[in-house]
């Protein structure tokens, strides 16, 4: 009897395995928080086309829904929980809890601060350095040229980024600024509802400097020049583009990018994911799309992607704080 419960048992066990490979996620929706031709919206796509091309996954599909910094994509996925849909994420997840930024209120049962606690991480899968960057035919050669036009008269400097104040974009040009000399908090920061929104401010001369991910200034191609990047070396994948560091600024930071489901998310719909995301990342596909984008190949699954954004929290407080921005 033993011996038959034994043979059951693994019989069981091996049902179950080949049951829930059956039914890995062929599909994905993904929901981008902000307009298009962003870093978030770059990064989706990108994903998907990666996943579709290398045969991980049947189709994807894209939807921007831009509001509140990220807040309004946020809300629509805790209270419509939607199946076979994630949702791209980078730092601003964990500095919006952290600056009690609510963002979007779709009604009063929304009200509060919504955080990557609210949702269900499932892996980090790149890093993305800052840039700062001018319109093509702007008179600022290099980031000392912005520096000193600053000095002179800082209101004649202003800073464009696609994200509210105190998010992502605008800790990319405080720091820089600071590791100028200047006070961050003086410096005119002119927040858009997404990078393309803050591409096009630039380029009609509402703002004269652009604070973005290295991969959205990539993006823009000839419209834009690359001033120096928050990198401690150049990146092989854009070898001409200037660090702040090797111009005298020592101003480094890179954000990660990864993606998110809905709260209380089925597991193994999580793991199956997580698993085609770093899967994907050894395909020749996804090297197309990363090199374009001179992303950091990274790979943070599940409850290890849960404690680097616990130790993110501790971490980017204390920067903020650094950079009086809270």
């Amino acid at each position: 009897m033993k011996k038959i419960f034994i043979k059951l048992v693994s019989f069981l066990f091996m049902f179950g395995a080949l049951s829930s490979s059956a039914i890995a996620v062929d599909k994905l929706h993904f929901v981008v928080p902000g307009g298009a031709g962003g870093g978030w919206d770059g990064c989706a796509r990108g994903t998907g086309e990666a996943l579709v091309k290398s045969g991980l996954l049947e189709s994807a599909s894209f939807e921007n829904m831009s509001g509140g910094g990220g807040g309004k994509a946020l809300a629509w996925m805790i209270k419509t929980q939607p199946k076979n849909t994630i949702m791209v994420q980078s730092t601003p997840i964990v500095l919006r809890s952290i600056s009690r930024h609510s963002g979007y209120v779709s009604d009063s049962a929304s009200s509060g601060v919504l955080s990557y606690k609210d949702v269900t991480p499932i892996a980090g899968i790149i890093g993305d350095f800052g840039a700062i960057a001018v319109a093509a035919d702007s008179p600022y050669q290099s980031f000392a040229d912005v520096v000193s036009a600053y000095n002179a008269d800082p209101k004649s400097v202003k800073m464009a980024g696609g994200s509210t104040r105190g998010s992502m974009d605008h800790l990319i040009g405080a720091l820089a600024f600071q590791s100028a000399g200047a006070n961050p908090n003086n410096v005119v920061y002119i927040p858009y509802d997404g990078g393309g929104e803050a591409l096009a401010g630039l380029l009609s001369g509402e703002t004269q400097v652009l604070s973005t991910g290295f991969s959205e200034a990539l993006g823009a191609g000839d419209q834009l020049r690359i001033l120096g990047i928050t990198a401690n070396d150049r990146s092989a994948d854009a070898p001409s583009v200037p660090t702040l560091k090797e111009q005298g600024y020592d101003a480094y930071f890179v954000n990660w990018r990864g993606f998110f489901g809905p709260p209380n998310m089925n597991a193994s719909d999580r793991y199956d994911i997580a698993k085609m995301l770093g899967d994907m990342q050894s395909t020749p596909e996804w090297e197309v799309v990363r090199k374009r984008n001179a992303y950091v190949n990274i790979y943070n699954p599940g409850f290890d992607f849960m404690g680097f954004l616990e130790k993110q929290t501790v971490e980017m407080t204390a920067l903020m704080k650094k950079l009086g921005v809270i």
